[in-house]
């Protein structure tokens, strides 16, 4: 009994080791494989880039602060909440589809006055026109800089790239940078 069931396992052992190596045909050549070069070169960033606030930004326009709020608050279009300010679009047209316009989202990562989970992540932007801007430690062109590409002076940073990238045009970029500096009630 002993030497049959052993010679059972034996058998089953290599049945099971045969069908493995049967399986283990290279499909490689059976599928289309993309060069992942390519695919990666397109997705590296741009070397970090040095913008001006253009003069054309107006950050005391109350048109202008309502619309860097509701990028500031909102991730996209699609989950966007509350009606979008004048001159604001939840949704893009693009290759003839339409799709939900990216905003900021930068609550994820900073808190800021009348924030609803403000992130910890980044920098508190509680007050800033009052420590920052009021005490001259800030300008309106250093806001603009880091939301547009905060890497020319910090290459470590987790922040979205949003000029460089074009997540964001300038006149948007005007908008948040209005926000940041405007005083909150």
């Amino acid at each position: 009994m002993k030497k049959s069931i052993k010679l059972l396992t034996l058998s089953t052992v290599v049945i099971l080791a045969t069908s493995v190596s049967l399986c283990a045909v290279d499909l490689t050549k059976a599928y289309d494989m993309p060069d992942a070069s390519k695919m990666i070169e397109k997705d590296l960033l741009k070397e970090p880039t040095k913008f001006t606030l253009p003069k054309s930004c107006k950050l005391d326009d109350l048109e202008s602060i309502a619309r860097g709020k509701f990028f500031f608050h909102n991730l996209n279009g699609k989950k966007a909440k509350g009606k979008a300010p004048k001159g604001v679009k939840k949704f893009v047209e693009k290759n003839g589809k339409k799709k939900p316009k990216q905003f900021g989202n930068c609550v994820a990562c900073h808190n800021i006055e009348g924030a609803k989970g403000g992130g910890n992540i980044g920098p508190d932007l509680s007050n800033y026109k009052k420590l920052f801007l009021d005490t001259k430690a800030r300008d309106a062109q250093f806001i603009y800089q880091k939301i547009a590409d905060a890497r020319i002076d910090n290459p470590n940073t987790h922040m979205t790239i949003n000029l460089t990238t074009k997540l964001f045009s300038e006149s948007e970029i005007c908008d948040l940078t209005a926000y940041v500096m405007s005083e909150k009630k």
